[in-house]
Protein backbone atom coordinates (compact mmCIF):
# COMPACT_ATOMS: atom_id res chain seq x y z
CA UNK A 1 0.00 0.00 0.00
CA UNK A 2 1.28 3.71 -0.44
CA UNK A 3 2.77 5.87 1.82
CA UNK A 4 1.39 9.20 3.03
CA UNK A 5 3.83 11.12 1.07
CA UNK A 6 3.69 9.45 -2.42
CA UNK A 7 -0.25 9.91 -1.84
CA UNK A 8 -0.23 13.70 -1.74
CA UNK A 9 2.75 14.36 -4.04
CA UNK A 10 0.06 12.23 -6.78
CA UNK A 11 -2.93 13.62 -5.87
CA UNK A 12 -1.23 17.03 -5.65
CA UNK A 13 -0.52 16.59 -9.60
CA UNK A 14 -4.20 15.27 -9.94
CA UNK A 15 -5.29 18.76 -8.13
CA UNK A 16 -2.61 21.07 -9.32
CA UNK A 17 -2.82 22.34 -5.38
CA UNK A 18 -0.78 20.52 -2.63
CA UNK A 19 -3.13 22.32 0.02
CA UNK A 20 -6.09 21.01 -1.21
CA UNK A 21 -4.74 17.46 -1.43
CA UNK A 22 -3.43 17.87 2.13
CA UNK A 23 -6.58 19.21 3.86
CA UNK A 24 -8.57 16.35 1.57
CA UNK A 25 -6.44 13.46 2.82
CA UNK A 26 -6.15 14.86 6.34
CA UNK A 27 -10.21 14.83 6.35
CA UNK A 28 -10.64 11.31 5.16
CA UNK A 29 -8.03 10.29 7.70
CA UNK A 30 -9.13 12.27 10.54
CA UNK A 31 -6.05 14.02 10.89
CA UNK A 32 -4.29 17.54 11.21
CA UNK A 33 -2.55 18.64 8.17
CA UNK A 34 0.70 18.66 10.93
CA UNK A 35 0.41 15.12 11.32
CA UNK A 36 1.92 14.66 7.70
CA UNK A 37 5.36 16.13 8.60
CA UNK A 38 5.71 13.00 11.13
CA UNK A 39 3.91 10.35 9.30
CA UNK A 40 5.01 10.76 5.91
CA UNK A 41 6.00 7.04 5.63
CA UNK A 42 2.92 5.94 6.56
CA UNK A 43 0.90 4.05 4.75
CA UNK A 44 -3.01 4.27 5.86
CA UNK A 45 -5.26 1.74 6.26
CA UNK A 46 -7.81 0.50 3.12
CA UNK A 47 -10.83 2.16 4.41
CA UNK A 48 -9.18 5.78 5.01
CA UNK A 49 -7.78 5.07 1.38
CA UNK A 50 -10.98 5.02 -0.15
CA UNK A 51 -12.22 7.85 1.43
CA UNK A 52 -9.80 9.91 0.61
CA UNK A 53 -10.15 8.57 -3.04
CA UNK A 54 -14.25 9.60 -3.04
CA UNK A 55 -13.15 12.93 -1.47
CA UNK A 56 -10.15 13.83 -3.92
CA UNK A 57 -13.00 12.22 -7.75
CA UNK A 58 -15.22 14.80 -6.62
CA UNK A 59 -12.88 17.61 -6.52
CA UNK A 60 -11.42 16.29 -9.65
CA UNK A 61 -14.89 16.90 -11.12
CA UNK A 62 -15.25 20.63 -9.82
CA UNK A 63 -17.29 19.90 -6.64
CA UNK A 64 -15.97 23.17 -3.94
CA UNK A 65 -13.48 22.09 -1.63
CA UNK A 66 -15.37 23.58 1.48
CA UNK A 67 -18.82 21.68 0.12
CA UNK A 68 -16.61 18.46 0.43
CA UNK A 69 -15.27 19.02 3.86
CA UNK A 70 -18.52 20.86 4.78
CA UNK A 71 -16.35 23.99 6.42
CA UNK A 72 -15.02 27.03 5.28
CA UNK A 73 -12.73 29.58 7.67
CA UNK A 74 -14.74 33.44 7.95
CA UNK A 75 -12.72 36.06 9.94
CA UNK A 76 -10.97 33.27 12.19
CA UNK A 77 -14.28 31.55 13.03
CA UNK A 78 -14.45 28.03 11.19
CA UNK A 79 -18.16 27.51 9.57
CA UNK A 80 -19.76 24.92 8.42
CA UNK A 81 -20.97 25.41 4.76
CA UNK A 82 -23.70 23.21 2.63
CA UNK A 83 -24.82 23.85 -0.86
CA UNK A 84 -28.10 25.25 0.89
CA UNK A 85 -25.68 28.76 1.18
CA UNK A 86 -22.66 30.85 -0.30
CA UNK A 87 -19.58 29.63 0.37
CA UNK A 88 -17.63 33.00 2.42
CA UNK A 89 -15.16 34.59 0.60
CA UNK A 90 -12.32 36.49 2.15
CA UNK A 91 -12.88 39.79 0.28
CA UNK A 92 -16.42 39.56 2.35
CA UNK A 93 -14.54 40.31 5.28
CA UNK A 94 -13.65 43.88 3.71
CA UNK A 95 -17.44 44.29 4.79
CA UNK A 96 -17.03 43.43 8.15
CA UNK A 97 -14.41 45.58 8.61
CA UNK A 98 -16.23 48.38 7.21
CA UNK A 99 -19.52 47.71 9.61
CA UNK A 100 -17.46 47.51 12.78
CA UNK A 101 -15.63 51.01 11.87
CA UNK A 102 -19.47 52.31 11.79
CA UNK A 103 -21.29 50.27 14.62
CA UNK A 104 -22.25 52.29 17.93
CA UNK A 105 -21.42 51.02 20.86
CA UNK A 106 -24.51 48.96 22.03
CA UNK A 107 -25.51 49.19 18.29
CA UNK A 108 -28.16 47.42 16.30
CA UNK A 109 -26.97 45.49 13.34
CA UNK A 110 -29.06 43.95 10.37
CA UNK A 111 -27.62 41.45 8.65
CA UNK A 112 -29.89 40.19 4.75
CA UNK A 113 -29.27 37.75 3.72
CA UNK A 114 -27.58 36.13 5.65
CA UNK A 115 -26.37 32.38 4.50
CA UNK A 116 -24.43 30.72 6.52
CA UNK A 117 -24.12 33.24 9.27
CA UNK A 118 -20.64 34.68 7.66
CA UNK A 119 -21.20 38.43 8.29
CA UNK A 120 -23.81 38.46 11.38
CA UNK A 121 -21.15 36.14 13.23
CA UNK A 122 -18.12 37.38 12.52
CA UNK A 123 -19.76 41.23 13.94
CA UNK A 124 -20.91 39.58 16.97
CA UNK A 125 -17.75 37.72 18.06
CA UNK A 126 -15.70 41.17 17.92
CA UNK A 127 -18.80 43.10 19.75
CA UNK A 128 -20.59 41.43 21.94
CA UNK A 129 -22.59 44.77 23.31
CA UNK A 130 -24.07 44.80 19.78
CA UNK A 131 -27.86 43.31 19.24
CA UNK A 132 -27.49 41.73 15.69
CA UNK A 133 -30.02 40.10 14.02
CA UNK A 134 -29.70 38.60 10.70
CA UNK A 135 -32.36 37.07 8.26
CA UNK A 136 -32.18 34.97 5.09
CA UNK A 137 -35.56 33.44 3.03
CA UNK A 138 -33.74 30.18 3.13
CA UNK A 139 -34.77 27.89 5.75
CA UNK A 140 -31.85 25.40 5.09
CA UNK A 141 -29.20 28.35 4.91
CA UNK A 142 -30.81 29.30 8.32
CA UNK A 143 -30.44 25.76 9.79
CA UNK A 144 -26.74 26.09 9.15
CA UNK A 145 -26.67 29.41 10.54
CA UNK A 146 -27.90 28.59 13.48
CA UNK A 147 -25.86 25.40 14.07
CA UNK A 148 -22.41 27.52 13.25
CA UNK A 149 -24.03 30.27 15.96
CA UNK A 150 -24.76 27.90 18.86
CA UNK A 151 -21.27 25.47 18.27
CA UNK A 152 -19.20 29.62 18.39
CA UNK A 153 -21.37 30.37 21.57
CA UNK A 154 -23.32 32.82 19.54
CA UNK A 155 -26.63 32.22 20.09
CA UNK A 156 -27.56 35.73 21.09
CA UNK A 157 -28.00 36.23 17.34
CA UNK A 158 -31.06 36.33 16.16
CA UNK A 159 -32.01 34.79 13.02
CA UNK A 160 -35.14 35.06 11.29
CA UNK A 161 -36.66 33.49 8.18
CA UNK A 162 -37.80 36.78 6.12
CA UNK A 163 -37.59 37.59 2.29
CA UNK A 164 -35.39 40.54 3.14
CA UNK A 165 -37.67 43.23 5.27
CA UNK A 166 -40.72 41.02 5.03
CA UNK A 167 -40.73 39.31 8.45
CA UNK A 168 -39.10 42.48 10.17
CA UNK A 169 -41.48 44.45 12.83
CA UNK A 170 -40.73 48.16 12.99
CA UNK A 171 -38.05 48.09 14.78
CA UNK A 172 -34.89 50.20 13.04
CA UNK A 173 -31.54 49.36 13.32
CA UNK A 174 -28.29 51.42 13.25
CA UNK A 175 -26.69 49.38 10.64
CA UNK A 176 -27.53 47.41 8.01
CA UNK A 177 -25.07 45.47 6.09
CA UNK A 178 -25.74 42.64 3.14
CA UNK A 179 -23.83 40.60 0.22
CA UNK A 180 -26.86 40.11 -1.11
CA UNK A 181 -27.40 38.14 -5.19
CA UNK A 182 -25.42 40.99 -7.35
CA UNK A 183 -24.26 38.74 -10.56
CA UNK A 184 -26.18 39.32 -13.88
CA UNK A 185 -28.22 36.76 -14.95
CA UNK A 186 -26.64 35.92 -18.17
CA UNK A 187 -23.47 35.74 -16.79
CA UNK A 188 -21.48 33.08 -17.67
CA UNK A 189 -19.36 32.89 -14.90
CA UNK A 190 -22.34 31.07 -13.24
CA UNK A 191 -21.63 28.07 -15.42
CA UNK A 192 -18.32 27.86 -14.13
CA UNK A 193 -16.23 27.04 -11.32
CA UNK A 194 -17.43 26.99 -7.98
CA UNK A 195 -20.42 28.94 -8.57
CA UNK A 196 -22.11 25.91 -10.55
CA UNK A 197 -22.88 24.71 -7.07
CA UNK A 198 -23.28 26.98 -4.96
CA UNK A 199 -27.41 28.30 -5.05
CA UNK A 200 -28.43 30.13 -7.59
CA UNK A 201 -31.01 32.10 -5.62
CA UNK A 202 -28.25 33.49 -3.78
CA UNK A 203 -26.06 34.53 -6.92
CA UNK A 204 -27.87 36.03 -9.44
CA UNK A 205 -30.37 39.30 -9.42
CA UNK A 206 -32.00 40.24 -12.76
CA UNK A 207 -30.64 41.29 -16.09
CA UNK A 208 -28.41 43.53 -14.40
CA UNK A 209 -27.49 42.27 -10.99
CA UNK A 210 -28.78 44.75 -9.29
CA UNK A 211 -32.61 44.07 -8.85
CA UNK A 212 -32.27 42.66 -5.58
CA UNK A 213 -29.79 45.10 -4.11
CA UNK A 214 -32.73 47.80 -5.18
CA UNK A 215 -35.09 46.19 -3.49
CA UNK A 216 -32.59 46.83 0.18
CA UNK A 217 -32.33 49.71 -1.17
CA UNK A 218 -35.60 51.00 -1.37
CA UNK A 219 -36.53 49.75 2.28
CA UNK A 220 -33.52 50.90 4.20
CA UNK A 221 -34.71 54.47 5.08
CA UNK A 222 -37.84 52.18 6.97
CA UNK A 223 -35.19 50.30 8.86
CA UNK A 224 -32.45 53.08 9.70
CA UNK A 225 -32.50 55.10 12.78
CA UNK A 226 -31.49 58.27 11.40
CA UNK A 227 -27.60 58.68 10.56
CA UNK A 228 -27.66 54.82 10.21
CA UNK A 229 -25.96 53.00 7.70
CA UNK A 230 -26.46 50.62 4.64
CA UNK A 231 -23.62 48.43 3.76
CA UNK A 232 -23.55 46.44 0.47
CA UNK A 233 -20.96 43.94 -1.19
CA UNK A 234 -21.40 44.02 -5.13
CA UNK A 235 -19.54 43.13 -8.35
CA UNK A 236 -16.03 44.74 -9.14
CA UNK A 237 -17.87 46.47 -11.89
CA UNK A 238 -20.66 47.76 -10.15
CA UNK A 239 -19.83 50.53 -7.42
CA UNK A 240 -20.86 53.55 -9.83
CA UNK A 241 -23.88 51.61 -10.18
CA UNK A 242 -24.32 50.88 -6.37
CA UNK A 243 -23.76 54.22 -5.36
CA UNK A 244 -27.01 55.33 -7.98
CA UNK A 245 -29.12 52.79 -6.37
CA UNK A 246 -28.86 54.34 -2.87
CA UNK A 247 -29.00 57.74 -3.48
CA UNK A 248 -31.90 57.00 -6.09
CA UNK A 249 -33.93 55.21 -2.99
CA UNK A 250 -32.83 59.15 -0.60
CA UNK A 251 -29.65 58.12 0.93
CA UNK A 252 -27.35 59.92 1.54
CA UNK A 253 -23.36 59.99 1.45
CA UNK A 254 -22.84 57.35 -0.92
CA UNK A 255 -19.14 56.02 -1.47
CA UNK A 256 -17.33 52.98 -2.35
CA UNK A 257 -14.29 51.06 -0.95
CA UNK A 258 -12.32 48.91 -2.87
CA UNK A 259 -10.90 45.41 -1.73
CA UNK A 260 -7.17 44.70 -1.82
CA UNK A 261 -6.99 44.16 -5.25
CA UNK A 262 -8.01 47.46 -5.88
CA UNK A 263 -11.48 46.86 -7.04
CA UNK A 264 -14.47 48.51 -6.06
CA UNK A 265 -16.46 46.19 -3.52
CA UNK A 266 -18.30 47.86 -0.62
CA UNK A 267 -20.63 50.33 -1.61
CA UNK A 268 -22.60 52.16 1.24
CA UNK A 269 -24.89 55.22 2.49
CA UNK A 270 -26.78 56.72 5.56
CA UNK A 271 -30.05 57.62 6.09
CA UNK A 272 -30.64 61.50 6.32
CA UNK A 273 -29.80 64.32 4.72
CA UNK A 274 -26.07 64.80 3.11
CA UNK A 275 -23.33 66.01 5.21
Amino acid sequence: MTDIRTILRESAHVLGDRLEAELLLAHALGVDRAWFFAHAEDRPDTAGVLRFEALLARRAAGEPIAYILGRRDFWSLPLEVTPATLIPRPETELLVEQALARLPERGRILDLGTGSGAIALAIASERPDAEVVAVDASAAALAVARRNAERLGLGRVALLESDWYAALDARRFDLIVSNPPYIEASDPHLAQGDLRYEPASALASGADGLDDIRRIADGAERYLVEGGWLLLEHGWNQGRAVRDVLTTAGLADAFTVQDLEARDRVTGARSGTPL
